[in-house]
């Protein structure tokens, strides 16, 4: 017996390509649009790399003061698929709910909290 796939399912190819590029412009359009956090944190990305391009610092440890930052934007992301997800399994409260989106909050604590530390060593070590 064949398992069913989701007429979503992706395609091949350079259709698969275009495809997929289209779904992430929609969802950055749909994260920019609906979650304030998001918002605030790509804020920090612009801002952060801006920084991290003039900081008088090897080019690896600008690359890696930028990545951490998007970092937690791939987090965030990640955490509001699991917030829609079970938003629309069920707006009602349940503890599985709770643990879901708090999990995605503490794996956005975490991200950010490695972009801090990791932005204090670069910056202690080239300053003190």
């Amino acid at each position: 017996m064949t398992e069913p796939v989701s007429e979503f399912k992706s395609k091949s190819g350079l259709k698969r390509i275009v495809a997929a590029t289209g779904y992430s412009i929609d969802g950055f359009k749909s994260a920019w649009a609906s979650e304030h956090a998001f918002r605030q944190e790509l804020l920090m990305v612009v801002i952060g790399t801006i920084i991290a391009l003039v900081l008088p610092i090897s080019s690896f440890q600008k690359l890696f003061l930028i990545a951490v930052l998007v970092l937690v934007l791939i987090v965030e992301l990640i955490n509001s698929a699991i917030e829609a997800v079970v938003d629309r399994v069920s707006l009602e409260r349940h503890p599985l709910s709770k643990n879901a989106k708090d999990f995605g909050s503490a794996a956005v604590m975490l991200a950010v909290m490695i972009a801090v530390a990791s932005w204090a060593v670069v910056l202690f070590n080239r300053f003190y």
